[in-house]
């Protein structure tokens, strides 16, 4: 992976990640609250979670804050977030370990060099998977999350690929939140925030090799409904699965080994 910049603030970089995706979601840490409670009600207080698409490690930093036993093993294919995530966090104490991976081609039991985990979360990603690849990553955590272990997605997942009045009223209420924040409360945006990261000097090297990660991926299909996730998950061998907590279309799935 190419070199880090030296000396950018990093803590600062992800305060300001976590407000910029505030504004597209408002409930998010909400969201993330909701998770870790299942995580303090299902497992022991000593426990492995793998973070999965972490981005810059939101999830890892809020699990390792809340629970002192728990190590995390961090996983995404974004050198800038990684190397963003890295800068602020380290590795937690010898609790954090980073990973880069791709979820779209790798074998990600044998990425993370580990025979079996205790959880895997991950939020507002998976919904860059194909039906196809997110079947098979579900496979592939049926392999990975013990017995008894937990598999946790918060994400927006449409309610249908046709019109229709739910959907509607999500994507409304999506764009009147959106409006709120990056109109009225001048919240940073996506592009402005990595605008602003892009001009940071030694940045150049990063941004190169993530554009040329990410050149050849193509969003163009339907992203996965509940009802693909829920059969994906059964069919991969969690025994428990359901919608846990949900506003619209936000939602978090619990699946249970």
């Amino acid at each position: 992976m190419t070199n880090s910049p030296p000396s950018l603030d990093w803590r600062s970089w992800l305060r300001r990640w976590d407000a910029q995706q505030t504004g597209y979601l408002p409930r998010r840490e909400q969201r993330f609250e909701v998770m870790l409670d299942v995580l303090s009600e299902l497992l022991p207080e000593e426990f492995v979670l793998v973070d999965l698409a972490c981005g810059p490690g939101s999830i890892s930093q809020r699990v390792l804050e809340r629970f002192p036993k728990a190590r995390c093993i961090a996983v995404d294919l974004d050198p800038v977030l990684l190397t963003l995530g890295r800068g602020a966090l380290g590795d937690g104490g010898g609790r954090l370990r980073w990973v880069a991976a791709d979820l779209m081609t790798v074998d990600l039991v044998a990425r993370l060099e580990v025979a079996s985990v205790d959880a895997v979360l991950s939020t507002t990603a998976l919904h860059w998977l194909p039906a196809e690849r997110l079947v098979a990553l579900y496979h592939q955590l049926g392999r990975l999350v013990r017995p008894g272990g937990v598999f946790l997605n918060g994400d927006n997942i449409p309610f249908s690929r046709r019109p229709s009045p739910f959907q509607r009223l999500a994507e409304q209420a999506r764009r009147r939140d959106e409006a709120k924040a990056f109109g009225e409360r001048g919240v940073e945006d996506w592009e402005v925030w990595w605008k602003a990261l892009a001009a940071e000097p030694g940045m150049g090297p990063l941004i190169e090799e993530r554009q040329r990660l990410f050149a050849g991926i193509r969003r163009d299909w339907s992203e996965p409904l509940l009802e693909v996730h829920e059969a994906a998950l059964r069919d991969a061998g969690f025994q428990d699965v359901g919608v846990l907590w949900q506003h619209l279309d936000d939602r978090i799935i619990l699946a249970v080994r």
